[in-house]
């Protein structure tokens, strides 16, 4: 794809002075020159343009806000004279993967007064005997190449990670709606819980009194039958009174008549 079409397609419906982040990677230049950029991306802070196929930067806008340019794995092999003048405020610049050949290719970077981090491994340059110590010489204000220090200190991460949420941007804010959208729906489902185990307790504490109301029904009903098998023992034992009593009446009555 032709890198002003890509760019077009980037924009997303912005306007270009919404843009703080543009990534154009892997597109083709068509003359090697940086194509479709204009100065109206006046808030653009970070850039990326690796394999594109530029041999140039000289046609790269002015872009007042930009901290960070990747052009990594093209084939520049000079025209950095004009950066200074057009991006004043780059912190970090990768062109490693270039046809960078010479110390006095980059001597124009002395004018990029705020640059901390340069990166020019894969380039011919970085083969050169003692290339490390005469880069930080050429370039005081440095304080890492190819992301080491002077004295072989690694990149923090914490600065790695500071870095990356600052190329995050539009995006990062996006992730924050998405996990601002995630909880809620969490508190959601955690109300929505919290009502079901609401109701499955009162349903339980219903059914407890359901089943106490059985057990107390179930009691009296027992009560009743022993009671009722009570009444016929002693209705049986009245009867059996009364049969012996009229058994005796008999037999009296009996020897009365003998007499």
């Amino acid at each position: 794809m032709e890198m002003k079409k890509r760019i077009s397609l980037e924009l997303r419906n912005r306007s270009p002075a919404e843009v703080a982040e543009l990534v154009v990677d892997s597109c083709r230049s068509s003359d090697g020159e940086v194509e479709g950029l204009t100065d109206e991306y006046t808030t653009l802070e970070i850039l990326s343009m690796v394999n594109v196929g530029l041999t140039s930067l000289a046609k790269l806008p002015s872009l007042p806000k930009l901290r960070k340019l990747e052009v990594s794995d093209n084939i520049i092999c000079g025209g950095l004279d004009l950066l200074a003048e057009k991006c004043p405020n780059l912190t970090h610049l990768n062109l490693s993967g270039n046809k960078i050949k010479e110390l006095s290719s980059i001597k124009a970077l002395q004018q990029l007064k705020s640059l901390q981090s340069l990166d020019l491994y894969s380039c011919e340059l970085s083969v050169l005997q003692d290339y490390r110590e005469n880069v930080f010489q050429l370039l005081p204000q440095l304080t890492y190449l190819d992301g080491y220090d002077q004295e072989d200190n690694e990149v923090p991460e914490s600065e790695a990670d500071d870095d990356e949420d600052n190329e995050a941007g539009p995006h990062g804010d996006e992730d924050d709606d998405e996990e601002e959208e995630e909880e809620e729906e969490g508190s959601e489902g955690d109300d929505d819980e919290e009502e079901v185990g609401l109701s499955y307790l009162m349903k339980e504490g219903i059914q407890d009194e359901e089943d106490d109301g059985d057990y107390v029904e179930e009691e009296e009903e027992e009560e009743e039958e022993e009671e009722e098998e009570d009444g016929d023992e002693d209705g049986a034992g009245v009867r059996g009174e009364k049969r012996k009593r009229d058994v005796e009446d008999e037999g009296d009555d009996g020897d009365e008549d003998d007499e």
